[in-house]
């Protein structure tokens, strides 16, 4: 019994212990007005000429904790890569410097300063021999809010929303003009067109977070628009999408905001039954292609 109320004693200390210290760590944080996520474009500054990159995708910086000593905690996440960030900040010149753990080829260093409403500066790779060793960015600060209503923006203005056609899945196509006969030097000749997939306007109508969808609803959908659509239900969780094929249609979507590398755990019951049977879909589907010149 006496060796029970020991433990017990041991046990509440340590927990007292614990609390004292978190008490004493949150004492000693300044600044929590900015912590939370900035979240913005990271555009290309420095590159290899010929290379292959994405001038811009979207990051989140976020400052987890400030402490009066001017250490710092954060993440960064971008492209995928959710990744910790620790370093200074300088109260005299209002500065951070955040790294990257650096066990990552892509990882850097970040330094920034928050001026007014944004958060301004850049993030330069410890790896030169990357496509881009250098990105700039200005940020500003979100709250991440599930929304199961959240819809991909539709261009009225467009009868093919630019957004929406995959930039990085083209196939070429050999086509023949036939010069006109009346015309003297006018002869035929074979000439190469490059074609693209093409998603329709279901991507911006079907909400796949809301409905649970049939399989009238999709079969007559191109294998792009069932990407999206699946797609579009984590984006709507904050996941942070690693293939840039994808992130062409997301980045730009003034609500998505990448949180996480991994929200399996957050989707609803709907939400799985309607990606399973989207993948099944899309596994069988095929694709349009079209050209877009001047």
């Amino acid at each position: 019994m006496k060796q029970l109320t020991a433990i017990v004693a041991l046990v509440l200390a340590l927990v007292a212990c614990k609390s004292k210290n978190n008490e004493s760590n949150t004492a000693n944080q300044i600044h929590k007005e900015w912590y939370g996520n900035w979240v913005g474009d990271f555009d290309v500054e420095e590159y290899k000429q010929e290379s292959n990159y994405v001038y811009r995708t979207k990051v989140n910086i976020r400052i987890i904790s400030i402490n009066k000593n001017g250490t710092v905690i954060g993440q960064s996440i971008v492209a995928g890569n959710k990744r910790a960030l620790k370093g200074s900040f300088d109260e005299g010149i209002d500065k951070f410097i955040l790294k990257e753990p650096g066990n990552n080829k892509y990882d850097g260093v970040f330094e920034f300063v928050i001026i007014g409403d944004s958060l301004v500066g850049s993030w330069v790779a410890n790896n030169k021999t990357i496509d881009v060793t250098k990105r700039s960015f200005r940020l500003v600060q979100k709250q991440f809010v599930y929304n199961k209503m959240l819809m991909l923006p539709s261009n009225v203005e467009e009868e093919i929303p630019r957004s929406y056609i995959d930039s990085y899945s083209s196939k070429d196509t050999i086509l023949t003009y036939k010069g006109d006969s009346t015309i003297e030097g006018d002869s035929s000749y074979e000439y190469v067109e490059t074609l693209y997939r093409v998603a329709s306007t279901a991507v911006t109508t079907i909400n796949a977070s809301t409905k649970e969808l049939k399989e009238a609803d999709l079969k007559n959908l191109k294998k792009l628009d069932l990407e999206i659509i699946r797609n579009t239900i984590y984006a709507r969780h904050g996941f942070t999408f690693g293939k840039k094929s994808v992130r062409q249609f997301f980045d730009f979507v003034e609500w998505y905001v990448p949180i996480s590398d991994n929200v399996e755990s957050q989707l609803t019951p709907l939400e799985v039954k309607n990606i399973a049977l989207l993948k099944r879909f899309e596994k069988y589907a095929e694709d349009n292609y079209d050209t877009f010149g001047r």
